[in-house]
């Protein structure tokens, strides 16, 4: 790869989920989060969330290995199982960051800082399979660096804001940290259901693609639309 294409390579990566971020901190009309929060939060999911996940899921791989004759099986799992569980468990660790934490305030903070925690580790997630890409050939790289920019950011934005949620909750009403357990089960459903629709080939890599690039269309557009609901309580 030359200059250019490692340059175009990081703005493709980044800028898309950049901009989501700054939608999402939008969204909300009252008390806004401050930008030095977001930006900690989104630091986190694009370094230390997706090492930690890169770690566990490679600690997790070693170990289911000698259980399993066939290794497609595994890698299936590894898609659809594993790296929704510990994806889910690395991203929302940002809330409990001190700049994060004392800023949920509201119920529709929780759900701001997880999507935005989501969507640094879709940046950093982005320019790893960007790079992959880029080997094959400069089309084969933008169309899929688009589709990923679509579908996989909003679908860890969205996945991770539930978690956020519980813990926004737990935090504010003062309750056991079990009460985050429901939102984090729907966040591993959420990301193991848009992985798993690209993974089988039941009816057609097309069909599967596009219900998957709907699941995250419809579940950010319900991120939103509680934090918007929320908002107005709170104003």
């Amino acid at each position: 790869m030359n200059i250019g294409e490692y340059i175009l390579l990081l703005i493709l990566a980044f800028l898309p989920p950049i901009i989501y971020t700054v939608w999402i901190r939008n969204t909300e009309k009252y008390h806004k989060e401050r930008w030095i929060s977001i930006f900690v939060c989104f630091f986190w999911g694009a370094t230390i969330a997706i090492l930690g996940a890169i770690i566990l899921e490679f600690i997790l791989n070693l170990s289911l290995v000698p259980s399993f004759d066939d290794q497609n099986i595994l890698a299936l799992l590894m898609v659809t199982v594993i790296a929704p569980i510990v994806e889910e468990f690395t991203k929302p660790l940002a809330l409990r960051l001190r700049t994060v934490k004392k800023e949920l305030d509201e119920l529709e903070d929780g759900l701001i800082y997880g999507a935005v925690a989501g969507l640094g580790f879709s940046a950093t997630e982005n320019l790893l399979y960007g790079w992959s890409f880029l080997e094959v050939s400069l089309l084969y790289f933008l169309v899929l660096i688009a589709i990923r920019s679509f579908g996989a950011c909003l679908l860890h934005a969205s996945a991770t804001a539930w978690t956020g949620y519980g813990y926004g909750k737990y935090i504010m009403n003062h309750t056991t940290i079990l009460r985050v357990i429901p939102y984090f089960l729907l966040a591993i459903v959420v990301h193991a259901l848009y992985n798993t629709l690209l993974s089988f080939d039941i009816y057609g890599a097309a069909v599967g693609l596009f219900t998957a690039l709907m699941v995250s269309l419809v579940t950010i557009t319900i991120v939103r639309n509680k934090i918007k609901k929320l908002d107005m309580q709170s104003s």
